[in-house]
């Protein structure tokens, strides 16, 4: 059985179970499962976190099913929140990912499924974790730009993971890029294409989130120094919280999941469609 905590997100089917929720005039969330699960004894429920509300309800819906029988819960959270704070930078900061990571690990949930983590610290700090990679999405994308593409990794942190999707692939040729960021102020510093002359080929870059987009906007403009063709953009979570449009300007087409929040002027590629 499928319960959706977000009624526009369905990555599993449609819901199954029927149910209430709603915010307290507190700030709490609340939910009432209205579907009689007695005698169910498994049952998958799916959240876009965009907030530690979003977290919240997800907790007391696992918590209302055990308490109204189910044995079996599973839980999708195909973004994970905090994955991108996975080390203590400076003094005083949290690790962030085994924050949340150790709230879910004490509900004792039988499997979390997360979609293409930042890094191998989400699997490594969660309990009974499964991760679902980006190599069909990337597949499905490089099937809408329908020519050859060189895959473009941005960054240090996103090399072995697009080595991988590469080799999936069928061995599509990878450039390497870098950047530099200040870790006191987060500000980026620099970009750098490892390749001479890209030999006006086109070039998709692939990483898991895109939020701001100053990295990808930075890379392009290198990228065309290097004399790059048509410049895509493949991001697995699409947070866009500056808008699109300055990207726009930059690439020829944007994708992204429906896995953080729905989207428009990018082509989004939804996970019920890349997962079944």
């Amino acid at each position: 059985m499928i319960l959706n905590l977000d009624p526009s997100f369905q990555p599993l089917g449609a819901n199954q179970i029927d149910f209430e929720s709603f915010v307290f005039s507190g700030g709490e969330p609340h939910i009432k499962i209205k579907t009689d699960v007695k005698d169910i004894s498994e049952v998958s429920v799916t959240m876009r976190i965009k907030s530690f509300n979003d977290f919240g309800l997800l907790i007391c819906t696992v918590d209302a099913l055990r308490r109204s029988g189910v044995s079996i819960i599973n839980v999708f959270i195909p973004y994970f929140p905090g994955a991108r704070q996975d080390r203590v930078m400076i003094p005083g900061e949290p690790l962030t990912v085994k924050v949340y990571a150790e709230i879910l690990n004490d509900l004792c949930v039988d499997k979390v499924i997360v979609f293409d983590p930042h890094s191998e610290v989400t699997p490594a700090v969660l309990d009974n974790c499964e991760v679902v990679t980006n190599y069909t999405f990337i597949e499905k994308v490089i099937q809408k730009i329908g020519k050859e593409v060189l895959l473009i990794s941005p960054d240090g942190g996103a090399l072995k993971k697009i080595y991988k999707v590469s080799e999936y692939l069928g061995g599509i040729a990878v450039i390497e890029c870098s950047k530099k960021r200040n870790v006191t102020n987060g500000k980026l510093e620099g970009f750098k294409v490892y390749e001479e002359d890209l030999q006006g080929k086109d070039c998709l870059i692939v990483d898991d989130i895109c939020d701001g987009g100053g990295t990808f906007m930075g890379l392009a403009e290198e990228l065309k120094k290097k004399n790059a063709g048509d410049l895509y953009l493949a991001v697995s979570h699409g947070i866009f919280s500056k808008g699109v449009e300055s990207l726009q300007e930059h690439f020829t087409q944007i994708f992204a999941t429906d896995s953080f929040r729905d989207v428009e002027g990018i082509i989004q590629l939804k996970l019920n469609d890349i997962l079944n």
